[in-house]
């Protein structure tokens, strides 16, 4: 059970900490501006970890989400069929809203909470904050290794294969950590919609070539042909498991809710922020996935933006590479920050300038940068490590820990026999919640690692540290 919370301090409260000197002598002083229960007094001189409106949050939100999923979106419907694929969309964003508003609550209750692992913390002490740490960075990690997957597919579109993948591949996680090194959230926001109006350029001007096109790039360009466009789909067991995995990665941004929500200048503004992007990600995504889908059918490519041919590829990638790699840096700054505030706890050098500040602080990017490499090039198939990523560590964090917390947090044992109806109907959703995921991690695993074996047996399948150029599969 969780323990009862001090009662915040409101976001207004200021504390300033002036020396006494009844001499009249200069003296250096310290200015704390705001005392905060994750970042400590945050001064004058250092980073202000605290200054994020709702909507800079807006943004965040919106970019943590369209990056990977709109990408993989279009092929995921031509898997289930337009309608149970536009009926999986919407149930798994009902989903994660509620998982949404549920970050919202647990923020508020535990002001100490800056990652799913310090809910890991608060459900089950020490033991539960090492195994949520383990997984939430992995996560994050390998949300990083797939969005530099997508963006040496953009530098091999673009640039026409001008050089080994390898390279292509090393090159964004350089470019990666220079941009994850911002040190707050505050001025990374500025890259969020830098990001934003980047990708939703691409997919619009994708949408757009798909639709005046005769027929798809990939489809038989003389003579009649059948776009393979379905109403329902008849997937195998492991194609369906990949698809749906590959739907709940679209919406798999909610473990960076606790972060942005711990950097906002005022909290209380959060679920403004959540439901207004939830409801612009569900709209684009069912737009930008149905026009795609319909024209396209299954001659739609993974990712989406090599639907439209060569020449069009290459421009919906030269405007989607700057999402791409803002898709990569707030995934990378997020591990790397937890790592941070973990090793500088309670030390001065948390909201300094000091050396060791920035020596431990850029070690922890460098080192989150470096495991994506990895990853990235051992595992160069976008769909496969979309799939993966959504199914094994998406479901657990967005939908199974959510609902979790929230049991814990509401007395379910107690309250289901003494509370009221709509309490316990939450009780009951909360624990259909948590059998569901449970068996959508178990179907979604096995078909995406199915799925990646499946590539690297057949011929011409993508190896790991491949030099062969990525941006041709379909």
């Amino acid at each position: 059970m969780f323990a009862k919370q001090k009662e915040a301090k409101s976001e207004s409260d200021f504390e300033v900490s002036v020396p006494n000197n009844h001499y009249g002598e200069d003296v250096e002083t310290t200015v704390v501006q705001q005392h905060d229960e994750v970042f400590g007094d945050i001064k004058e001189d250092g980073p202000n970890y605290r200054n994020v409106g709702w909507l800079g949050a807006t943004v965040l939100i919106l970019k943590s989400q369209i990056g990977l999923g709109v990408l993989s979106l279009p092929s995921a419907l031509a898997t289930l069929g337009i309608v149970p694929g536009i009926l999986c969309l919407v149930g798994i964003a009902a989903i994660m809203t509620w998982s949404g508003y549920v970050v919202g609550q647990v923020k508020m209750r535990h002001r100490q909470v800056y990652s799913v692992v310090d809910i890991g913390e608060v459900m089950f002490g020490r033991i539960g904050r090492e195994v949520f740490a383990a997984i939430y960075c992995i996560f994050m990690i390998f949300v990083v290794g797939s969005a530099i997957v997508g963006a040496s597919i953009g530098l091999n579109a673009i640039s026409l294969h001008a050089t080994c993948t390898a390279v292509f591949v090393a090159v964004c996680a350089i470019v990666g950590f220079i941009l994850a090194s911002i040190r707050t959230l505050g001025n990374i926001s500025w890259l969020g919609w830098v990001g934003l109006i980047s990708m939703l350029s691409a997919i619009i001007t994708l949408t757009i070539s798909v639709g005046v096109q005769d027929r798809p790039a990939e489809a038989p360009q003389v003579g009649p042909y059948d776009s393979g466009f379905r109403v329902i789909g008849h997937p195998s067991f492991v194609e369906a498991s990949t698809a749906i995995s590959s739907l709940i990665l679209a919406y798999a941004g909610v473990p960076t809710y606790i972060s942005i929500i711990s950097e906002m200048r005022d909290p209380r503004m959060y679920n403004r922020a959540m439901f207004t992007a939830q409801s612009l990600i569900t709209a684009v995504y069912i737009a930008i996935g149905t026009v795609v889908y319909y024209f396209c059918g299954e001659y739609v490519a993974t990712p989406a933006l090599g639907s439209a041919g060569v020449l069009m590829k290459r421009i919906c990638y030269g405007l989607a590479l700057p999402g791409l790699y803002v898709t990569v840096t707030i995934y990378l700054h997020l591990p790397a920050k937890y790592l941070f505030l973990r090793l500088m706890k309670g030390s001065r050098h948390l909201t300094s300038n000091s050396v060791v500040h920035w020596s431990v602080w850029l070690g922890c990017t460098g080192t989150c940068a470096a495991l994506a490499y990895i990853i990235a090039s051992a595992i160069p198939i976008f769909g496969g490590l979309v799939g993966i990523i959504g199914a094994l560590f998406g479901t657990f964090l967005c939908i199974m820990v959510m609902s979790a917390v929230w049991l814990c947090d509401n007395n379910w044992g107690r309250d289901y026999s003494q509370g009221t109806g709509i309490k316990k109907l939450l009780i009951i959703f909360n624990v259909f919640l948590v059998v569901l995921s449970a068996y959508l991690i178990v179907s979604g695993t096995y078909g995406s690692v199915q799925g990646i074996i499946d590539s690297y047996r057949a011929g011409g399948g993508t190896s790991a540290w491949t030099c062969a150029d990525n941006s041709n599969s379909t």
